[in-house]
């Protein structure tokens, strides 16, 4: 089993299907497949059936797209506590999952994932305000009912979704609460996530697109290095 996924500094897409078959121990390799420099669009369109990672390669099935690929996971390997096993929680992991998938623009935007970087201050509060607000309700309802220190308890695939969220809060020191700065912890005290962490310190490559001194306009494209 093969994981196609991005430069592990910025893809947060990646991040999230890895963590879900390194921390659950599923065999697997990955290869990293660049997201800026000449020809990657064409050399991902290859590799990839919609031209973006992550993509996983199990045998001859060829899966694109994170919340199916940790589906196929969760089938492929019911043993493993990839979803909760409570049908009523399930269910809630899956509805919080999608509404990462879909929502969260603003983080998005204002805040692109920078695993190696230090920004503190450079993201207006206001830019991403009613995001954090949700995050706050959000975590801190299904964190009062399971205890913590994950949304669900144990750690399943509805944290895994929300990971890079908690990468941004810390980059860009964004304020929130205790509690919310306590499942922060919890998901970078991950071993699975220092396993990508430790990885993506050690990359040398730049995408500009996800540099905030670039979006800014404070540093010139190509420039960082």
């Amino acid at each position: 089993m093969k994981l196609l996924i991005g430069n592990r500094n910025y893809s947060t897409w990646s991040l999230r299907p890895w963590l879900v078959l390194a921390h659950f121990g599923i065999p697997f390799e990955d290869e990293v497949l660049m997201l800026s420099g000449e020809g990657w669009r064409e050399t991902l369109a290859k590799r990839s059936p919609t031209g973006k990672v992550p993509v996983l390669i199990d045998g001859e099935l060829v899966v694109p797209e994170t919340i199916a690929i940790i589906e196929y996971l969760a089938d492929r390997f019911p043993d493993k506590a990839i979803w909760p096993a409570d049908i009523q929680q399930r269910a809630m992991a899956r509805a919080v999952s999608a509404e990462m998938h879909s929502s969260f623009m603003g983080l998005r935007g204002h805040a692109p994932m920078n695993l190696r970087a230090s920004h503190v201050g450079k993201v207006s509060p206001e830019s991403v305000a009613k995001d954090m607000h949700r995050l706050e309700t959000l975590w801190g309802e299904l964190l009062a009912k399971s205890g913590g220190p994950f949304l669900f308890g144990e750690f399943t695939a509805a944290d895994a979704m929300f990971a890079p969220v908690a990468t941004r809060i810390r980059t860009y020191g964004l304020a929130v609460s205790d509690c919310a700065g306590a499942y922060v912890e919890a998901i970078y005290s991950l071993p699975a996530f220092q396993q990508w962490l430790g990885l993506a310190l050690h990359e040398p490559w730049i995408v500009d697109d996800d540099e905030i001194d670039v979006i800014q306009g404070r540093v010139a494209r190509g420039v960082l290095a």
